[in-house]
C-alpha cells in the first residue's frame, strides 16, 4: 500500500504496541488498542477505496466527488482523534507513575 496516511498509521501503531510492552497494559486495554489500530486501518482502507473509486468515475472537479471524498477523509480524522484520546486514557496515568 502506497498511500502515505496508511503508512503513518502502520508507524504509529507499531509505537503503541510498543509502547503497551513496555508499559505492561492489562489484557482489557490490549483489546481496547487492538479494536482501535484494527478499526483505524480498516477505516483507512475504506477512504482509499471511496476516493479511487470517486477517481474512477470521474476526473473532473465536481462538487460532490470532493463531499464523497472530504467526507470519507473526515471519518478517519474523527476515528483517529478519539483514538488518541483513548490512548492517553490509557498511557498517560502509566507514564505518569
Amino acid at each position: 500500500m502506497n498511500e502515505r496516511n496508511f503508512r503513518f498509521h502502520t508507524v504509529a501503531a507499531i509505537i503503541v504496541v510498543i509502547c503497551g510492552f513496555w508499559f505492561h497494559i492489562h489484557p482489557v486495554e490490549w483489546m481496547i488498542i487492538l479494536l482501535l489500530c484494527g478499526g483505524m486501518f480498516a477505516l483507512e482502507l475504506v477512504n482509499t477505496a471511496i476516493e479511487h473509486t470517486v477517481d474512477l468515475f470521474t476526473e473532473e472537479k465536481h462538487p460532490l466527488a470532493e463531499r464523497a471524498k472530504d467526507a470519507a477523509a473526515g471519518a478517519v480524522c474523527v476515528y483517529a482523534a478519539i483514538s488518541v484520546m483513548i490512548g492517553l486514557i490509557i498511557f498517560l496515568p502509566k507514564i505518569m507513575q
